[in-house]
């Protein structure tokens, strides 16, 4: 029997529990949980492999750095390649794909692979033992075959099974095995026993990961008031929702209480006051929110492990369509302009309205030719029903009204000089010069909106040219204007 210190020792206990009760495939003999389930008590994934978890052994199988074992020889690792002539699978990544897994080859003598005892489970609870097994054995060999036991420490056998021989395969192929048996009526011990039946060589070499062992309990069902049980809306709905559970009447003096997970039910979060067989949920930002009733009986309640949960109920809170209709816009009279929209979102749906004078109103850059001032809105739809829009205004001139004089003396009146009706979009190149024929100011594309400064020096009353150019087809103006102090 292994001898294992501390943590280490509770923590391999565990696993190797876990991993002797999950060996039943599908035997007939099986006692199938027929209600709910709760959080598995015991969590064994390996974590992300290089080490053996704190793992030793004697008088059974041996730790190994090696992630090739031979025989009575176990690792833990991310993946083996290359093992005993190829005679084993190439396994790149654990059940989930995402961490280590417990690599075995068994020892040439048939016996107990593992014995450990367990304490404080919940007394007179159903309990469900799982792990994913893989014979790594990737051609014709001796087949794992291996019996799970859980006893009382007086060695009354409560629950045993048989996986029978675990088959070759000509790929990698993880498989759930498991079982359930329930604990005395006394919150005792239980021990578990792993026994290897079959003899080592040529085969007989197993791969081992994600052991859970959670309670049972009588069903518990839940679900959202006037829909199914799961349900989208968009952000900014104040609609309130109403969840409620059937529980079974077998449960004598039952607690209750609602709990929300924001991670698609990785983490479970007590939800404050929610202590009932219905909970009124009011709304919440964006986001995939679960929730689910868990139940335990009175003289248990404090116990986490004991608590059975139902099926889980979800609200996704998603977000609307952003919705941009572009600046808003100014052209001449006779001219037309690309409106310039943008949409993103979940598989967004747009439109344009009005049609007035549009190209396309289903393109978010259609052609506007307005003969008057007009608004267009930009609408969209998210594949979820999820509405928004933008308006953009485009205003139609005669022609551009250049400023003849400013005052930049800062009295907050015509301090500055600029070019009402200038469109950016027009491209426009705005110079100014002094009487001496120098650069002062220039512009490209942006607003124009000079202060009378040049590298920082206040510029001289008097009189200034200026001379602006088109990137399209669009004559050229020049002319003065007077700087005045």
């Amino acid at each position: 029997m292994p001898v294992l210190p501390g943590e280490s020792f509770q923590f391999f206990l565990r696993s190797i529990l876990v991993v002797f009760i999950f060996g039943f495939s599908v035997s007939l003999n099986a006692q199938l949980c027929a209600g709910s389930l709760g959080d598995p008590a015991v969590n064994i994934t390996f974590g992300s492999g290089g080490n053996n978890t704190g793992y030793t052994a004697t008088n059974a199988y041996i730790y190994t750095s090696s992630s090739c074992p031979n025989d009575g020889y176990y690792t833990i690792t991310n993946s083996t390649s290359g093992c005993f002539g190829n005679s084993w699978h190439t396994i790149n990544s654990d059940h989930t794909g995402n961490g280590a897994f417990m690599l075995v080859n068994a020892s040439f003598t048939p016996g107990d692979f593992f014995v450990t005892t367990v304490n404080n489970l919940c007394p007179n609870t159903s309990y469900e033992f799982a792990a994913w097994l893989m014979n790594v054995l990737n051609r014709t060999g001796i087949k794992p075959n291996i019996t799970f036991s859980i006893e009382t420490t007086g060695g009354v056998v409560l629950q045993q099974f048989s996986t029978g021989d675990i088959l070759e395969s000509f790929t990698p192929a993880w498989n759930q095995y498991g079982f359930y048996f329930t604990t005395p009526a006394t919150n005792t011990p239980i021990v578990l026993r792993m026994t290897n039946n079959a003899p080592g060589g040529n085969g007989n070499d197993i791969a081992l990961d994600d052991i859970t062992f959670r309670p049972c309990g009588p069903i518990i069902t839940s679900s959202i008031q006037g829909f199914s049980s799961t349900l989208n809306i968009c952000e900014g709905n104040s609609s309130l929702y109403t969840f409620t559970s059937t529980v079974s009447s077998a449960y004598n003096s039952p607690l209750f209480q609602w709990q929300v997970s924001n991670d698609s039910g990785s983490t479970w979060k007590d939800i404050a006051g929610a202590n009932s067989i219905t909970y009124l949920r009011f709304p919440t930002g964006i986001g995939d929110y679960r929730y689910r009733l868990t139940v335990t009986e009175q003289n248990s309640g404090t116990i986490l492990a004991c608590r059975i949960a139902s099926n889980y109920v979800e609200i996704y809170v998603h977000k609307k369509p952003v919705v941009y209709a572009g600046p808003d816009r100014i052209i001449f009279t006779g001219d037309s302009v690309h409106l310039s929209g943008t949409v993103t979102g979940e598989n967004p749906t747009f439109y344009w309205r009005p049609p007035d004078n549009l190209s396309d109103i289903n393109i978010l850059n259609p052609i506007a030719t307005p003969f008057i001032e007009k608004n267009y809105t930009l609408y969209a739809t998210s594949g979820y029903g999820c509405k928004n829009e933008d308006a953009v205004i485009i205003k139609v001139v005669a022609g551009i009204f250049v400023p003849t004089a400013f005052t930049p003396n800062n009295d907050g009146k015509n301090d500055r000089w600029r070019i009402p009706f200038l469109d950016p979009l027009l491209g426009a190149t705005v110079k100014v010069y002094n009487r001496y024929g120098q650069l002062v100011y220039q512009a490209t594309g942006i607003t124009i909106d000079w202060d009378g400064t040049y590298n920082g020096k206040e510029q001289p009353s008097g009189a200034y040219v200026y001379y602006i150019t088109f990137n399209k087809k669009r004559k050229e103006m020049k002319g003065t204007f007077t700087l005045i102090r």
